[in-house]
């Protein structure tokens, strides 16, 4: 009977004990897995982050991933001073793409979006459908029709070859579309409308607040794409005053095959130029979050 109870027991106590191992090698192994995607993901910023410490001779020949010779603000006075701060011009002009861009194609997605999701009129979905073969368009496949545009209409070579193709963005309407159907209430609309508000106020004052989070969206998306967006600039611009960082540094890291003394510039950039893509998504990443549940209660 003792040895009996003392089998029983000691296989109770196993089964008691095999679900909580069982867990935590479960979520040891996702941890693993999420530490090892995090350091793939932030190793090239890490390389970015000390490479740009060094200067020409350690950049090329020492251990990029120490800070020995440490040298980060000759190279940020050296990108100050050639070409009379040309680099900060091209950020610039970055800036003026990637916010002016984003913020008309989100402000177009969105209305675009509601229109389809909230209106009926003739060939709705098959205009809907155009949409979404857009979608499946390249951006790089468009680039010599939209410079044969711009041909014609005289904006070769200007701050309008770049702006307004960033306007129009397939996907974002699509997505827009989405957001609509799921975050704005008809009933609200038609209250909206019963108060005597017109469609342009309904969309206005309602329909783009609801859906806000979309907004974010969207604008988060462009503003990413036509930050790093480089080939349509290389087929619009020939005036370096123009370019935008993608461009400029492309054009400085050419030159660095000849001119050794250009990676330190280069890299040094490289660093500068992710800083707004990080300061977005850190800042809006709170409006993202918090609108989720803001629509449904106003």
């Amino acid at each position: 009977m003792t040895s009996g109870t003392s089998r029983t027991s000691g296989t109770s106590r196993t089964s008691r004990t095999s679900p909580t191992s069982g867990r935590w090698l479960s979520k040891t192994a996702v941890n693993g897995v999420l530490l090892i995607a995090a350091l793939y993901t932030l190793f090239p910023l890490i390389w970015l982050l000390t490479a740009a410490t060094k200067d020409a001779g350690n950049l090329l020949g020492g251990d990029v991933f120490s800070f020995e010779g440490f040298d980060l603000a000759h190279n940020l006075s050296e990108l100050t001073a050639y070409q009379d701060g040309i680099y900060f011009r091209w950020y610039g002009n970055s800036l003026l793409y990637a916010g002016i861009g984003a913020l008309g194609c989100s402000l177009v997605s969105v209305a675009a979006g509601y229109a389809f999701d909230k209106y009926r009129f003739r060939g709705k979905e098959k205009l809907f459908a155009l949409v979404l073969l857009g979608v499946l368009l390249p951006s790089t496949a468009l680039s010599l029709p939209l410079y044969l545009l711009a041909v014609e209409t005289g904006t070769v070579n200007t701050y309008w070859a770049v702006l307004i193709p960033a306007l129009v963005n397939p996907f974002g309407v699509y997505l827009s579309r989405i957001f609509s159907a799921g975050y704005i209430p008809d009933e609200v609309l038609e209250a909206a409308r019963i108060d005597g508000a017109g469609e342009l106020r309904t969309f206005w004052s309602v329909g783009l607040r609801m859906v806000m989070p979309g907004f974010v969206t969207v604008f988060l998306f462009q503003f990413t794409a036509i930050w790093n967006n480089f080939f349509l600039p290389l087929v619009m611009l020939s005036d370096k005053d123009l370019y935008p960082l993608s461009l400029g540094l492309y054009n400085w890291h050419s030159n660095a095959n000849a001119d050794p003394s250009f990676y330190p510039m280069v890299v040094t950039g490289s660093l500068l130029a992710v800083t707004p893509l990080i300061v977005a998504f850190v800042v809006l990443q709170r409006h993202w979050k918090a609108g989720l549940t803001a629509g449904s209660l106003k």
